[in-house]
């Protein structure tokens, strides 16, 4: 008896859970607007200037959400995060969506009660030191104490991996918020910082001289970064990763912020389906049938967003490299809107 009433408890309390984090959209909507988590400041990625506007490219794919809802990328909002509270706060429904550098795994894939709904952008853990220590490979670390975030399991246990296989000490120096990491690699409290290899050279313009450091060669792990929602809502998980799929797409048919407007006349019957002039396709998401116009209209496609946030002429100087189309040797790659 006790068993059949613990298991009719279990099954409201699942019912009442899918309940909640259904209708995400609906209460989008209601609301008047989308909440983003992004980092608490990632040059290139999710970043404020001195009047708190955010830019970068995860803030791009969150007002693309927007855009896609509203036509409106003002309608974006922005919660920063750190590493340690950012689970809790999509759980919570604080926000709905993490557009943030967020790494898939299958870990958080099934414990969490959260769904990846795609990349959008490959990445991989690295190393910065200063120059004066004349390092030239990860490989010449042992020993070193290693500055990095709590409440990321994957960073920390990479390095951890990283050492052991390779038969080298570790010292782990732990902080909760980016800034303070930066700061306590910047003051000498350890010899090297590690995160993800694009968190680096964005990280190392916060430094006082930034020069003074490089990033080593190694790359010592995969990390597929991009939006994170609550499972149980396919609706808003098609919504966010479909956004991600049309900048893509755009990217892939020639689309651009600049003619958008001109390619809408077009009588390819792709380009028409694609820009709603035909069909049904934002309809099926529950948005309108201009979705993918807005989008671009908004933040322009995903070659765009890159290089204008963290491509080769800003200050982060990143190459597209992993992160070009598939059909110029990268690996983003867009499933067809038909």
């Amino acid at each position: 008896m006790k068993k059949a009433i613990f298991s009719a408890v279990l099954g409201v309390a699942t019912l009442g859970a899918a309940a909640a984090s259904a209708a995400t959209l609906d209460d989008i909507k209601a609301k008047g607007h989308v909440q983003c988590g992004v980092s608490q400041g990632l040059p290139g990625f999710s970043n404020p200037d001195a009047a708190g506007n955010y830019t970068g490219l995860d803030v791009d794919l969150c007002k693309a959400i927007a855009a896609a809802i509203f036509g409106d990328a003002t309608k974006a909002k922005f919660s920063p995060l750190s590493a340690k509270e950012r689970f809790t706060a999509l759980q919570s429904g604080e926000v709905d969506v993490l557009t943030r550098n967020t790494t898939w795994t299958l870990d958080r894939d099934t414990s969490l009660g959260l769904n990846n709904a795609a990349v959008n952008y490959y990445d991989g853990q690295g190393f910065m030191v200063r120059k004066s220590l004349n390092v030239k490979s990860a490989l010449e670390l042992s020993g070193a104490s290693v500055c990095t975030n709590t409440g990321t399991t994957t960073t920390e246990l990479n390095v951890s991996d990283y050492f052991k296989a390779n038969k080298m000490e570790l010292e782990v120096v732990a902080f909760e918020k980016a800034d303070e990491v930066v700061a306590a690699y910047d003051s000498g409290r350890c010899d090297v910082f590690t995160t993800d290899q694009s968190g680096l050279y964005a990280e190392r313009l916060k430094l006082a001289k930034p020069d003074e450091h490089v990033v080593l060669p190694e790359i010592i792990s995969k990390e597929p970064l991009g939006p994170m929602v609550r499972q149980g809502d396919d609706q808003w998980n098609d919504i966010v990763r479909w956004t991600h799929y049309a900048m893509l797409t755009a990217e892939e048919m020639g689309i651009t912020q600049a003619n958008v407007g001109e390619m809408m006349n077009s009588e390819n019957p792709e380009l028409k389906r694609i820009l709603g002039k035909e069909g049904d396709m934002g309809t099926k998401l529950g948005l309108s049938n201009d979705w993918v116009v807005n989008i671009i209209k908004a933040v322009g496609n995903y070659g765009e967003s890159f290089e204008r946030n963290v491509g080769p002429a800003t200050p982060l100087a990143i190459a597209r490299g992993t992160n070009a189309l598939w059909s110029k040797g990268g690996l983003q790659y867009a499933p067809p809107i038909r």
